[in-house]
């Protein structure tokens, strides 16, 4: 396995401030869902807004037996700094 990684020269694990980690509470069943944003990936420019506002949309489902979809809208800014958030079919923890 060392020599793989030495051949091939092995990816570090993604660092913890390129991920925004939040949490979402279904308000058909309770359950708590987590979610998460790649701030260098999962982002897209917002034009109309005027500045520069990026914007993240997840679809989350529990792992229950309810299949309640948690729909979730985060807004940054160019900082990569939160500014807004919306969930709809559940609410933030």
């Amino acid at each position: 396995m060392n020599l793989l990684k030495k051949l091939f020269g092995g990816s570090p694990a993604k660092s913890a401030q390129h991920v925004y980690t939040f949490s979402v509470k279904c308000k058909r069943c309770g359950e708590v869902i987590t979610g998460r944003v790649d701030l260098n990936n999962d982002l897209s420019a917002e034009y109309e807004e005027g500045g520069d506002i990026f914007l993240a949309r997840k679809v989350l489902m529990g792992e229950n037996k309810c299949f309640q979809r948690v729909e979730v809208e985060l807004k940054f800014n160019s900082s990569r700094e939160l500014l807004e958030q919306h969930a709809t079919g559940g609410e933030f923890v």
